[in-house]
């Protein structure tokens, strides 16, 4: 039997997490959900400071950072679609939306694609044992795909908090005309 090497086992313990998390990514990109106050602004703060540290591994490649934005531009453009296509439903019980599902399960299937084809590339076509965390950083693919879903997600985030503060702001309206009728009534 051959010897676990480091970068086994962290894969071995990654691959449960991985997989929670694509799980958990699918059913929200997918599904009708309610609309969190806090869950876009995570995103807003999340996925800027994740591009940031992509941007600053690859300083010394300019190349790779046009692979970086461009991916970044294309998600932002993509979005366009995924905002278009979303079902917005306020209610009395809360805010819901419903992303396109076609759109959820194609950013869905091209992460898990690309995550898919990294680990084939280290462990089945590599021919040195090692690697390095750094090599993420080094593929263009790696940066597009990461820079699609990092644009597409950073864009749709500022669309739900537009559309939540819209239709917050069309309550208050709402609220403020019925008011003094309410007062001349008691």
């Amino acid at each position: 039997m051959p010897a676990l090497t480091s970068s086994t086992i962290t894969l071995m313990v990654l691959l449960p997490l991985l997989a929670w998390r694509v799980q958990a990514r699918f059913r929200r990109m997918v599904g009708r959900q309610r609309l969190s106050r806090i869950r876009p602004w995570i995103t807003l703060v999340l996925f800027p400071l994740l591009v940031g540290l992509y941007a600053l591994a690859a300083r010394t490649q300019p190349v790779l950072l046009a692979w970086l934005a461009g991916g970044l531009l294309a998600g932002a453009v993509l979005v366009r679609y995924g905002l278009h296509r979303t079902q917005f439903e306020p209610t009395r019980q809360g805010l819901f939306y419903t992303p396109n599902a076609h759109l959820g399960i194609a950013l869905s299937l091209l992460f898990v694609g690309r995550i898919l084809y990294r680990l084939v590339e280290v462990y089945v076509l590599a021919a040195a044992p090692t690697w390095e965390w750094s090599g993420f950083v080094r593929s263009p693919l790696t940066l597009v795909v990461f820079g699609v879903l990092a644009g597409y997600y950073i864009a749709y985030a500022l669309g739900l908090v537009r559309w939540r503060a819209r239709v917050l702001r069309a309550k208050r309206a709402r609220e403020a005309l019925a008011a003094p009728g309410e007062r001349a009534e008691r």
